[in-house]
């Protein structure tokens, strides 16, 4: 069976968790509390060297990282990945999008008010942050206005891209000036297999 390293309250891993689900695939879930260094110790270094989560243990022995990835390993050959050349480039376009427009200052800015890391000295980069997760809300609301979903049917470009939008309220974002945005995150909710970030544990 599949482990999945993992700290409940991560986005990234919500990622493979609502993956997991609407695909179907049982998995055993290790939690790992990233607040108490759990990813720093020796046992998960020799795992992942880059001490993050989520990290996937495939039951042949190999440790995946990165959430991205392991949504692709997943999707591989199911209704979640296109096999069309042009489409898989596309929502990878929007796997990388992802990763350096839109978490790093939505995700960021989620993380420091959720676990009272906010401080003065930190503002400046809180706005700015804010500024540049508003700029990819932005990007969406664009692309979202014309189609359903980001790359023809539902795929893991969309997975990706739910998990922290849905959450940006906590971010102190307000999505109420991105209808198309809003929409979408219904219907991403409408999917088959869908679980809330709150109750994607496996038993």
């Amino acid at each position: 069976m599949l482990r999945l390293y993992d700290y409940f309250d991560s986005g990234n891993g919500y990622k493979v968790r609502l993956a997991l689900a609407q695909l179907a695939i049982p998995y055993r879930l290790i939690e790992v509390d990233i607040d108490k260094g759990e990813t720093r110790t020796p046992e998960f270094l020799a795992m992942n060297p880059n001490g993050r989560i989520p990290l996937l243990a495939l039951e042949n022995g190999v440790h995946l990282a990165e959430s991205n990835a392991i949504l692709c390993h997943l999707a591989e050959g199911t209704m979640l990945m296109p096999g069309e050349a042009l489409a898989r480039a596309q929502i990878l376009q929007w796997l990388f999008f992802e990763q350096y427009s839109h978490e790093p200052n939505i995700a960021t800015c989620r993380y420091w008010l959720r676990h009272g890391l906010m401080s003065p000295g930190r503002a400046p980069a809180f706005a700015q942050k804010r500024l540049a997760g508003y700029a990819a809300l932005s990007v969406m609301e664009k692309h979202l206005a014309t189609r359903d979903f980001f790359v023809g049917a539902y795929s893991i470009a969309d997975i990706a891209l739910y998990a922290y939008t849905h959450v940006a309220a906590q971010g102190d974002f307000d999505l109420a000036g991105f209808p198309s945005v809003t929409a979408w995150l219904a219907r991403v909710r409408m999917q088959s297999g869908y679980v809330p970030m709150g109750a994607s544990m496996t038993p």
